[in-house]
């Protein structure tokens, strides 16, 4: 497939909201470098939807393939070998799962660790049979499911940014003698961010863009002040990026090209 070269959109320039017309579920704010995205009311969770692509493409590349109204990246992966790092589910099924990544297991501190990787803090939709009922869970991927409940569609990141910061426990900071000598996502340093987060039953994703890059520790003070519930960080660096209605366009650092990447979250 050809690379499709991307141009970050110049809308919303200024600090401003904008609300969906004709699509009441997704409202898309847009303030100082940040994008607000929230998943409105119970309908939308049945039009969630994480995908994982056999090989490495844009957010642009799959918003034309799958044509969903929002694209989203979504879990971590290697791109040496185009494999997925996080565990992806769609319609019930296992799309992706790191343990067929063997470069996880060739890395001798990866390996060591490996129980902390796979471990990681996904977002989840959840359906449940004894009253049809739907909701998003935050929590971490060995969590069980409620009796009579199911994974509809899920996707694991990491690390769980709100009530708490778990980058030691998740294998994002690795520590000797209190020192850092490990760091990965460059989660101490800032960048672009695509956050997750739950406030009142309701999914908001925060698009944290160059032009007010974050670390974590930023980013857990601002879930904290929007009173989110739970938050998570999904992949983010050079892989931020969203679409929304071909209308809105972000892509991260360099000429405007959207890097390729391994998994999305669709919006219907």
């Amino acid at each position: 497939m050809k690379k499709i070269f991307l141009t970050i959109l110049s809308l919303l320039c200024l600090s401003t909201s904008v609300y969906a017309l004709g699509d009441p579920p997704i409202r898309v704010d847009y303030e100082n470098g940040i994008y607000h995205i929230v998943l409105k009311g119970d309908k939308i969770k049945k039009r969630v939807k994480f995908v994982s692509s056999e090989h490495l493409i844009t957010a642009r590349e799959m918003h034309q393939l799958a044509k969903p109204r929002l694209t989203v990246n979504a879990g971590f992966f290697d791109p040496k070998n185009e494999k997925t790092i996080s565990y992806i589910v769609t319609d019930r099924q296992t799309a992706d799962d790191p343990l067929f990544n063997e470069n996880l297991m060739r890395d001798p501190v990866l390996r060591q660790n490996i129980d902390k990787i796979l471990n990681r803090t996904e977002f989840r939709v959840i359906q449940c049979d004894d009253d049809n009922s739907w909701r998003y869970e935050i929590t971490p991927h060995k969590s069980s499911v409620d009796f009579a409940c199911h994974i509809e569609n899920s996707a694991q990141g990491g690390p769980l940014v709100y009530p708490e910061l778990k980058l030691e426990e998740e294998f994002f900071v690795q520590k000797k003698d209190g020192k850092v000598v490990r760091e990965s996502a460059s989660v101490l340093h800032k960048t672009s961010r695509t956050i997750i987060g739950l406030k009142n039953g309701e999914a908001h994703i925060l698009i944290i863009t160059d032009e007010n890059p974050m670390d974590l520790y930023e980013v857990h003070e601002l879930c904290k002040k929007l009173g989110f519930d739970r938050a998570m960080a999904f992949d983010g660096g050079s892989s931020t990026s969203m679409n929304y209605k071909n209308k809105i366009e972000v892509t991260s650092h360099g000429d405007g090209a959207g890097r390729s990447v391994k998994s999305f979250m669709l919006v219907y």
